[in-house]
């Protein structure tokens, strides 16, 4: 009589053997497919924060443009920006907690549009309150030129230049160390800190160009997303008929 069972043996053996050799080939493949939370990014965060800082800065240095939009604190109080800004100049709104205004700079001519109250004070009285009001109506929802020499030029240009913006926005106080990754509008981002965060912070995008896309000011100065890096917008003075100049110095305003 022939007998089976060392076949049999032989087979459980067999069907032993693959279900080992299978469990070590998934074991093994796991082990080896562990998730690099660099890949498929630009690779900047396996780098210093110093270094991290420096090819941020050069990324949005070179960028033709950039949109920016949030909030800024100053010792002149707190304004909400939405402004586009390109090396010719920019334009965009800046709001106050007492007005808002639009600006377009195109190359060294800077225009300002605002509503009439924006041009009217209260408590001047007589004819000068009249003045005021007559300047109001012929100024309200234009653009008004603003001269090179009255006081407000200087200012109103920082919020449309592109460099001395994002060179104070970007600006960290203290030692940099790297914070934590997150997702900054779809993209991943690697953070950058001044200090702990008390000297400020910005997320740099790990996909394609590092470029910054929020900022976190120190010392409760605001915060600020940078988008739209090399997007071209149309910048143009605006026409002629929609134009006031209004000569060497700006009346007075509200605001």
């Amino acid at each position: 009589m022939t007998s089976f069972a060392p076949a049999v043996r032989n087979h459980r053996r067999t069907a032993l053997a693959l279900v080992l050799c299978g469990g070590l080939t998934v074991a093994l493949a796991a082990c080896g497919t562990e998730e690099d939370p660099d890949k498929g990014t630009n690779g900047v965060a396996k780098l210093s924060a110093a270094e991290i800082d420096k090819k941020a800065r050069a990324a949005a240095d070179a960028a033709s443009a950039v949109r920016l939009s949030g909030t800024l604190v100053s010792k002149g109080g707190t304004y909400e920006l939405d402004m586009k800004l390109n090396a010719e100049g920019g334009m965009g709104s800046v709001t106050s907690k007492k007005q808002s205004f639009a600006l377009l700079r195109v190359e060294d001519e800077l225009y300002l549009k605002a509503p009439a109250e924006f041009w009217t004070h209260e408590g001047s009285g007589g004819e000068s309150e009249t003045a005021d009001a007559a300047a109001a109506d012929k100024l309200g929802g234009k653009y008004v030129k603003v001269p090179e020499g009255d006081p407000s030029y200087r200012q109103l240009r920082g919020f449309t230049d592109k460099k001395v913006l994002l060179d104070g926005i970007l600006a960290l106080h203290g030692t940099l160390n790297k914070g934590g990754r997150d997702t900054v509008a779809g993209q991943r981002t690697i953070q950058i800190l001044g200090g702990k965060g008390e000297g400020g912070a910005f997320d740099v995008s790990l996909e394609k160009e590092p470029y910054p896309v929020r900022v976190a000011r120190g010392g409760g100065g605001g915060t600020v997303s940078l988008a739209d890096w090399g997007q071209a917008f149309p910048l143009e003075a605006p026409e002629e008929d929609d134009t006031v100049d209004y000569g060497g110095q700006l009346p007075k305003s509200s605001g």
